[in-house]
């Protein structure tokens, strides 16, 4: 199949759908498919073009077999809601003349946010008569209006009439979660049409690692620390001052490090808040280059997932497969009906607390502290449970059947395609 992929993150930004739509466009390169990727200079987290791409409007590149086609953003690095408006509209004028340049499409995914791109997507959808296939990646306008990013009426009401659309026009949409899934069917989306393929994660490239001779520790002067990791976006969803708090309660027992890894001018933030509350045993990071991701998680004896608590069912954290993966246990400082903490349950890998509480946060982490034997027995779940439920073997093996299936060529494939039901048991659908 020709497959095109309309996605405003790509290789090289590091973290978020970016490193994913790499590896599931890769991925389906070496099993014989032809893809070609829509997407933006590259600019994540920092909200800043890359060197080498700036003052461009169009780049065309291979990578792994992969055509990638690189359309001009407009992009400031403290955006305001206007600014994010131009942002999107800059990416859906400017990506859809890279997209008319290459042949028709099997089939097109398309993920979101950003949800205006729906538009474009859906306009070559009619020209070139394929199906689109919308991954939701986070709810919108939902999780904006939340999280308190977007407040006016005016425009809610409109992303709400986009939000029916991009789900009306497309022929199927793969959500992340079941919970996206109710939320979904909530909203009047036929049950039919949506397919749940959990985000994945290499199992091979991120795998249990002994702590021991750990370069990525050596480095950091970590060695003989017990350090609780947080490492990814720190956005409004997350409420990271929660983790500088529950270090501030664990400050009398030396050993214990918190270690949060993020975008540079996010850190300067959370810096302020550390030197405020006098979280000496924080240590803050930026971002780490993709190959130092291993010893980074092996590094570990906690990996953290926080939000705040009024994050439900808009929003499921991708680093959740990363540490099970990983083979470390994970506190999940997140609200206990949310996507998060289902997920976290349900592998057996880790810990529910109370979301923006340190105290429980604090509580959990000692927990695990004084209780070594408690952290590998979850670590080893979490590790078994990302191999047979997240391995990115399994996510190619679900989209290949689904894009054979939405284009008509091969229906019997359909019965490749699996999700995790509520319960967590394996349905074929």
């Amino acid at each position: 199949m020709h497959i095109l992929i309309y996605s405003y993150n790509y290789h090289p930004e590091p973290i978020g759908i970016a490193p994913l739509m790499t590896e599931l466009a890769e991925g389906l390169v070496e099993r014989g498919h032809e893809v070609r990727v829509i997407t933006g200079m590259p600019n994540y987290p920092q909200r800043e073009i890359y060197d080498g791409y700036r003052g461009k409007w169009y780049v065309t590149e291979q990578k792994n077999g992969v055509t990638i086609q690189r359309s001009y953003l407009r992009i400031k690095s403290k955006p305001n809601l206007v600014d994010r408006l131009l942002l999107e509209l800059s990416f859906v004028f400017a990506s859809l003349p890279q997209a008319l340049k290459g042949k028709r499409p099997d089939v097109i995914i398309l993920t979101v946010p950003p949800l205006l791109v729906t538009m474009p997507a859906t306009l070559l959808s009619w020209l070139y008569n394929c199906p689109v296939v919308l991954n939701v990646q986070d709810i919108l306008p939902e999780a904006a209006v939340r999280v308190g990013l977007l407040k006016n009426q005016k425009m809610i009401q409109a992303l709400a009439v986009i939000e029916k659309f991009a789900y009306r026009t497309a022929h199927t949409i793969s959500v992340i979660t079941d919970g996206f899934s109710e939320n979904l069917v909530n909203k009047g989306v036929p049950v039919n049409k949506i397919v749940c393929i959990p985000n994945w994660v290499n199992v091979n490239f991120i795998h249990p690692l002994p702590k021991e001779n750990n370069s990525w520790r050596t480095a950091h002067q970590l060695n003989g620390k017990f350090v609780v990791l947080y490492s990814g976006n720190i956005a409004l969803t997350q409420g990271l001052e929660t983790v500088i708090e529950a270090a501030v309660r664990l400050r009398q027992i030396k050993e214990i490090v918190f270690v949060i890894v993020g975008e540079s001018t996010a850190l300067q933030r959370l810096q302020k808040y550390c030197l405020l509350n006098g979280a000496d045993n924080v240590l803050l990071l930026p971002l780490q280059p993709r190959d130092k991701l291993p010893q980074m998680l092996a590094a570990a004896d906690v990996g953290l997932i926080v939000q705040k608590r009024n994050v439900i069912s808009f929003n499921m954290p991708s680093k959740i497969p990363l540490l099970l993966a990983s083979g470390r246990p994970i506190v999940g400082s997140v609200p206990d009906t949310g996507t998060a903490a289902k997920a976290i349950k349900l592998s057996g890998g880790g810990i529910v607390v109370e979301p923006e509480s340190p105290d429980a946060l604090a509580d959990a982490v000692q927990d695990l502290y004084t209780n070594p034997a408690l952290g590998k027995k979850l670590g080893k779940k979490g590790r078994q449970f990302a191999v047979e439920n997240y391995s990115l073997e399994q996510a190619l093996d679900r989209y290949e059947g689904l894009f054979s299936h939405v284009v008509g060529n091969q229906a019997s494939t359909l019965g490749v395609l699996s999700k995790l039901d509520s319960q967590g048991s394996v349905v074929d659908i």
